[in-house]
């Protein structure tokens, strides 16, 4: 015969065990929640489209970090270079701060230092030393959404650099230091 004493201390070795991870029953384990995270991007100088998960379970996906090097490659000279992963959370986490249900438009990724001095040459806005020769910046739209929205949220993220180009519609967003500038 159980006494009450007993049955209530079995119910609460069986409710810590369940709760520690083990069971005072042999259960089935539940999987681990799957934690992706996917960029949808259109570039508007080659008009290609890349729809890829680069980041399960906090592991960026080497096949999806080649295919995002050579989405963003320079589109002038075909150059591709190595993208800075953060540079893809910081367009995951925009995506996310905007409700972005679709697409963001690349304009630039990555920049050759050749076309950087030739885009120096044609104006006073493009940086000797741009961060795009790094693979740490880029250019983007958002169809249907304004500049300044954009760059708005970017800003409240203080993930690194933030650029808002309102005449030439686009807003640069880079992972070096915090600062903001544009019209």
């Amino acid at each position: 015969m159980i006494s009450r004493r007993s049955a209530i201390f079995g119910l609460g070795a069986a409710a810590l065990a369940t709760w520690a991870g083990g069971s005072a029953q042999a259960q089935p384990r539940m999987p681990a929640t799957l934690v992706e995270r996917r960029l949808n991007l259109r570039h508007l100088h080659t008009g290609e489209t890349l729809d890829v998960v680069y980041q399960r379970n906090g592991r960026y996906l080497p096949a999806a970090r080649k295919a995002l090097n050579r989405f963003l490659r320079d589109h002038r000279d075909n150059s591709v270079h190595a993208i800075d992963a953060g540079l893809f959370d910081f367009l995951h986490e925009l995506k996310t701060e905007l409700g972005i249900p679709g697409r963001i438009d690349i304009v630039c990724g990555y920049r050759s230092p050749r076309s950087n001095e030739i885009l120096r040459a044609k104006s006073s806005g493009v940086a000797k030393r741009s961060l795009h020769l790094q693979g740490m910046a880029v250019d983007i739209r958002v169809p249907g959404m304004r500049v300044a929205t954009i760059a708005e949220a970017a800003l409240d993220l203080r993930r690194g650099g933030v650029g808002k180009y309102t005449r030439s519609n686009f807003v640069h967003i880079d992972t070096g230091q915090f600062r903001t500038w544009g019209a």
